[in-house]
């Protein structure tokens, strides 16, 4: 009798810092014990949806493509890295990598949704004071927007 193919998703946003290893990490021992596949995902900022980011008329395509190119790239590294550092982590070594562009918090959900993630899974900076009210904090955006379960991965590291 073949094996029932397991369909649990745990989506795990990333920004290739090492708060994002510290979330990829406790995710893949999460998923290990529920038997979850991890879904990396990473949002790459669309230039028009950010305060301050101009394209030139007629070159948003190719200019995107550039930075789509490029997040790709930084995709393999970190997974690469992740898997080299982790051997012994199953589910980092089975993770599925996607990478979107909009609005990262809200690409977050909507993704979360479309893939019917049981849980997200975010790092976080850790930011507080004036910084976290100039900058915000997606991890927070996320976790009030998303209608599935969203566990924060606080890091130690400075």
């Amino acid at each position: 009798m073949a094996k029932k193919k397991n369909k649990n998703q745990l989506l795990v946003p990333v920004d290739f810092t090492t708060f994002s290893e510290d979330a990829l990490f406790f995710a893949s021992e999460l998923a290990e014990k529920i038997e979850a596949q991890l879904l990396v995902l990473h949002v790459i900022h669309d230039p028009l949806e950010a305060p301050g980011f101009y394209a030139q008329k007629g070159k948003k395509k190719k200019f995107l493509r550039s930075m789509e190119e490029a997040a790709e790239e930084m995709m393999d590294t970190f997974l690469n890295k992740m898997r080299n550092n982790y051997p012994e982590e199953v589910p980092i070594k089975n993770a599925i990598s996607l990478l979107v562009v909009g609005t990262p918090a809200t690409r977050i959900v909507e993704i979360a949704e479309k893939k019917q993630a049981k849980m997200i899974i975010i790092g976080s900076h850790g930011r507080t004071g004036l910084s976290h009210l100039l900058v915000g904090s997606k991890a927070e955006q996320v976790v009030r927007l998303s209608p599935v379960p969203v566990t924060v991965v606080k890091s130690s590291k400075k």
